[in-house]
């Protein structure tokens, strides 16, 4: 037998002794009869939602649904295959080379990417506070933590204010609650936000050429209190705006859409985030949300794919579904259909590129 069959072998062998309990010197204690999802903060309380949903329907175990962000998530995911890990990783962003790397080290392979709608970042504040209409380069500016400074250099950013970034902004002091580095919140606003902005100073962008400086100086945030990693819990963002004057935060679309009364969302480039500029890409902090299936645990875990195709129903995320009411902005009518036959199929994503 090749060392592939062993592998496959004793695979199933693990999983058909979890999912029976039990049995040939198997522990009942690491059985699991529930669907495990865990991951990103934002695509917390749409799993949650349709957990719910499935739990009241199937009449099967409540699926256990964990906000460990983007990265933790897949982490937990990538530990291996059986029990003890979880079926589906929950994301607000692609996964990554590196993760897809780390998952075929530990035996994960054949992992089905599902993207299940679209999400915005905004950069909010109190529904009492200024008003700002930043630009991408302002991000940077006002954010990271190095910026450009005499002949070709990079200092500590000695902004203070936002009037010092840009005099159309208010002279209001630099502070902003966002997402820690586990957050694949933090990493899709590092890529749509601080990367863009970044290169539209001339400083920074001369030095696009070296990709491992550049990086380390676009995506870089500033730690003298002006970036506040607030965890992975977007609505403590939002209650810290309405409690800290002055304070701005950055977190989901979907919690400034549970949260209007009390948070609004401030312009980039003169666009205002809203669901059909999410969805058409118009909004520069759009991004795409996905759940990453173990395809091993697929017919061994009870319930696993019939909670994968609740994700995808139409009374789900469908125009009008119930996870429009939770903020989803979701998927047109033909990219949907393209992701329920991927679902259907069970068919494996390929390697990332980066």
């Amino acid at each position: 037998m090749t060392r592939g069959l062993k592998l496959a072998a004793s695979t199933a062998v693990l999983l058909a002794l979890a999912a029976c309990g039990d049995g040939g010197g198997g522990s009942a204690s690491n059985a699991r009869s529930g669907v495990w999802a865990a991951g990103s903060s934002t695509v917390f309380p749409f799993a949650t939602r349709v957990a719910e949903n499935f739990a009241r329907t199937s009449g099967g175990a409540a699926p256990r649904v964990e906000s460990l962000g983007t990265g933790g998530g897949i982490q937990a995911f990538c530990q291996g295959v059986g029990p003890t890990t979880p079926d589906i990783a929950n994301a607000s962003r692609p996964m990554k080379q590196s993760e897809f790397d780390l998952c075929a080290k530990n035996g994960v392979t054949d992992i089905v990417e599902i993207k299940i709608g679209f999400d915005g970042i905004v950069i909010a504040t109190a529904r009492n506070g200024n008003g700002f209409n930043f630009e991408l380069n302002d991000l940077y500016e006002g954010l990271a933590k190095q910026v450009p400074g005499p002949n070709g250099t990079f200092i500590a950013n000695p902004a203070k204010t936002w009037n010092e970034v840009n005099k159309g902004l208010p002279v209001q002091r630099i502070q902003v609650y966002g997402p820690p580095p586990t957050s694949g919140t933090r990493d899709a606003f590092l890529e749509l936000g601080m990367t863009p902005g970044a290169k539209l100073v001339p400083g920074v962008k001369a030095i696009e050429g070296d990709k491992e400086q550049f990086e380390a100086i676009a995506h870089t945030l500033r730690e003298d209190g002006a970036w506040i990693d607030s965890g992975e819990n977007d609505n403590a963002i939002v209650q810290t705006l309405t409690r800290t004057p002055g304070s701005l935060g950055v977190f989901g679309y979907s919690f400034l859409e549970q949260n209007l009364d009390t948070v609004k969302a401030e312009t980039i480039d003169g666009v205002s985030p809203t669901a059909d500029t999410i969805a058409s890409g118009e909004y520069p902090l759009s991004r795409s949300l996905y759940i990453y299936v173990k395809k091993a645990h697929i017919g061994v875990i009870p319930g696993l794919q019939q909670f994968v195709q609740e994700f995808l129903s139409e009374g789900a995320a469908g125009k009008g579904g119930y996870l429009a009411d939770r903020g989803l902005i979701p998927l047109p009518e033909d990219q949907l259909a393209a992701q329920r036959a991927v679902a259907s199929a069970l068919t494996p994503m390929q390697r990332p590129a980066k």
